[in-house]
């Protein structure tokens, strides 16, 4: 199966399998020519034919980037996060790098240099995005990556869970800011966010049809995890949605992720409290339920986990308060 000939000083090897394209090296001794002839017919004989090289030639990582982003970007939710990442890679210089040269090193050499310009945990969602992409490339569109681009390459260790909660008094101040500013849909949301637990999206994306007012239910059609879910919803939660003027919009809250973003970082900063996220409050909101004495099911039904596990992540019990709760328990005489 394997020729060697030599032509301008070098040995030239070329191995052409059953109904493939060629495979063409060349060597400047004989013996490393041989040498890497019976190694390749021999993963011939123990793997079959290798993969047809041709495509990987032909293609760059550019190119496996633009056609992610026009046929599978565009299916997902989270589209405008996922097409900023792709985008950021398609300037980087991996991604002129033909497939058929593209190792796991010069990934390794990509999160690297993320990793000096942001933190790990947006350095792990680009490898993330990075590595479906090939899946997607491998088992979808029939690219014939010859190794697996992704074996020995260090994923970024993310940072721990948030644990922040809100201090005494944050919550007062917060509305009170609420109450100086022109922005009117502040306060109803924040409300929400710490009544039901609810994403800042999932908030953004409530519609009138969705409220039951005599269940006192609000449905949830469109979630982070793809599971829709139908919450309880607390006397003040159900006044402060319909307590909403209502206007043309089938949506409750006709704003853009973005102006709530820079809304809520205007008043946070207006107000001086510090390290304090919107998604913090959906922590905030979990944790009152277990003090409230919710079961785990019922926390779950209202948060959408799915798996206790990554609720427990969004728990964070005080301490104080639950020596509090078993001082109590033994004042009356329930715990021993």
């Amino acid at each position: 199966m394997a020729t060697l000939r030599k032509r301008n000083g070098k040995w030239q090897v070329q191995i052409r399998p059953p109904h493939q394209s060629s495979i063409n090296r060349s060597f400047i001794h004989k013996s490393h020519a041989q040498q890497w002839a019976r190694k390749v017919e021999a993963e011939i004989d123990v793997k079959g034919l290798l993969p047809d090289t041709g495509l990987l030639k032909r293609h760059t990582l550019l190119d496996l980037i633009n056609r992610y982003l026009d046929q599978v970007t565009p299916k997902k939710r989270g589209h405008v996060n996922e097409q900023i990442r792709l985008n950021q890679i398609a300037r980087h210089r991996i991604a002129s790098y033909q497939l058929v040269n593209l190792k796991p090193v010069h990934i390794n050499s990509y999160v690297e240099e993320r990793m000096r310009l942001v933190s790990p945990g947006t350095a792990a969602r680009d490898l993330g995005v990075l590595h479906h992409l090939v899946e997607t490339a491998r088992l979808q569109w029939g690219i014939p990556f010859g190794e697996d681009l992704f074996k020995g390459v260090k994923k970024p260790k993310e940072p721990p869970s948030r644990n922040r909660r809100l201090e005494p008094h944050e919550e007062e101040i917060l509305l009170q800011g609420c109450a100086l500013s022109r922005v009117t849909y502040l306060k109803p949301i924040i409300t929400l966010a710490l009544e039901t637990a609810m994403r800042r999206g999932e908030i953004l994306a409530i519609r009138w049809v969705d409220i039951n007012e005599s269940q006192r239910t609000l449905s949830i059609p469109i979630t982070k995890n793809g599971h829709p879910r139908v919450i309880p919803l607390s006397s003040k939660a159900l006044t402060t949605l319909l307590g909403t003027p209502r206007g043309i919009s089938e949506r409750v809250y006709e704003v853009s992720p973005n102006a709530f973003r820079l809304a809520w970082e205007r008043l946070r900063n207006r107000v001086g409290i510090k390290d304090l996220h919107f998604h913090d409050l959906r922590h905030e909101a979990i944790s009152r339920f277990f003090e409230l004495g919710l079961s785990i099911p019922e926390v779950a039904l209202i948060s959408g986990h799915r798996d206790p596990r990554m609720l427990f992540r969004y728990t964070h019990l005080r301490a104080e308060d639950v020596a509090e709760k078993i001082h109590s328990m033994q004042s009356a005489g329930k715990f021993d």
